[in-house]
Formats: structure tokens, sequence, C-alpha cells
């Protein structure tokens, strides 16, 4: 947190001096400090961050695939003509954090041909526009990736 208020101060200021660095390292500490005792964020979701940051990037490359993918097949139903068989799929993630969990009911949503109808913890309801497109959604790429960052 500290790094990334830090580098908001530098970008905001638009230029670096001895000065504006120096009050920029003393404005974050105390911004980050604040932070933590009114958001309950320590250190150690900071290391988790920073561990993850790899991870995560992975992650948006893998729903820009996905994404990619969706939309080809989409496209494909409507040329084709055929008359789409939507269908409500069931599931549960096996996340346990709520982040992990909307993060993933997001990306489904964020699929062409999917979205999501309803989440409650680990628990989805998934509206697909073909049968095909909801088969083994517990075990989907995104599923795998989360559960790889949640440890």
């Amino acid at each position: 947190m500290i790094i990334f208020v830090f580098l908001l101060w530098i970008v905001l200021n638009g230029r670096i001096t001895g000065e504006l660095v120096f009050f920029g390292v003393i404005i974050s500490v105390l911004v980050s400090a604040f932070l933590s005792l009114i958001s309950n964020y320590g250190i150690k979701n900071e290391i988790r961050l920073i561990k993850n940051f790899p991870l995560s990037i992975i992650y948006v490359l893998n729903l820009i695939i996905e994404i990619i993918k969706a939309s080809l097949n989409v496209m494909s139903v409507i040329i084709s003509g055929k008359k789409p068989d939507c269908v409500l799929v069931e599931f549960h993630s096996g996340l346990r954090g709520n982040l992990l969990n909307t993060i993933l009911a997001n990306s489904i949503t964020l699929t062409p041909g999917t979205y999501t109808v309803f989440q409650q913890e680990d628990r989805f309801v998934v509206h697909c526009l073909m049968e095909a497109y909801g088969e083994d959604m517990d075990k989907s790429s995104f599923v795998k990736l989360l559960k790889k960052s949640e440890g």
C-alpha cells in the first residue's frame, strides 16, 4: 500500500525533486497507517498482494483469452442460425473469500454467452446461452487460478 500511495503521489505531482520524494515518503507512510487502522488492512495483506501479482497478470490474460474464445463461439451460434438452448447452471466454486468469489462472478459475466444470475458465498447460478457453456464450470480455468491465489 505504501508503494502504491507513493507512486500515486509522484504521478499526481508530475515531477520528481528531493523535497517531493521526502514528503511523499512521509505522507505515504501516514496515509497507509491511517488506512490500515480504519480498514483492517495489514502488512500480511500487502505481502499476499505482492506475492500474487504474477498470478493476477496470468488471470487477466486468461480472462482476455476466454472472452475472445467465447465471443467467437457466440458469433458462430448467431451466424449459423442455431436456436440457443439456454440453461441455468448451479455450482459451488469452493473458494473461501468473498473477494475471489466476486471476481469469479464478474469474470463469468464478462465472458459472452454467460452471466451470473445469483452468487452467495461460493454458490453460483449462471445463465448460459448454450448448454455446453455451462459444463464443468466448477473446474474452469478461472476457478483453478483463483484457488491458486487463495493459497
